[in-house]
């Protein structure tokens, strides 16, 4: 008998951890499907890919549309969606650059031009 204790007391440290590691992973994996389940139409959210956007229908099962600029909509698995983004979070960054009162009209021509960086020439000597 005491030969078995120390095997099975090494084999309860090793598959204790992977049993709630397992448990917890369902968990959060149940949440998220919860969540991309009821996404509605106008919620804001990110994708796994980091893009933000507005939810544009979301009646489909397994697609979801979604406006990432005005009058641009594209349509992404339901799964692309990684979570639900508050609004006030997302215009943060937007609301600080409007309000600063600071700001010069140099700075803002400056932001409003855009620049082409020039072609990569691959392959040539």
């Amino acid at each position: 008998m005491d030969g078995l204790i120390l095997p099975l007391l090494l084999m309860l440290i090793v598959a204790l951890p992977l049993i709630l590691s397992t448990r917890k992973q369902k968990k959060l994996m149940a949440e998220q499907q919860e969540m991309q389940n009821s996404l509605t139409e106008g919620d804001r959210v990110m994708t796994t890919s980091g893009l933000y956007a507005t939810v544009a229908d979301a009646s489909d099962d397994t697609t979801i549309d979604l406006e990432i600029a005005e009058g641009v909509v594209t349509t992404w698995l339901r799964q692309a969606v990684r979570e639900r983004v508050h609004p006030a979070d997302a215009d943060d960054n937007d609301v600080e650059a409007l309000s600063d009162p600071e700001s010069d009209s140099d700075t803002a021509e400056q932001t409003t031009s855009a620049q082409v960086a020039p072609p990569l020439e691959h392959g040539k000597k």
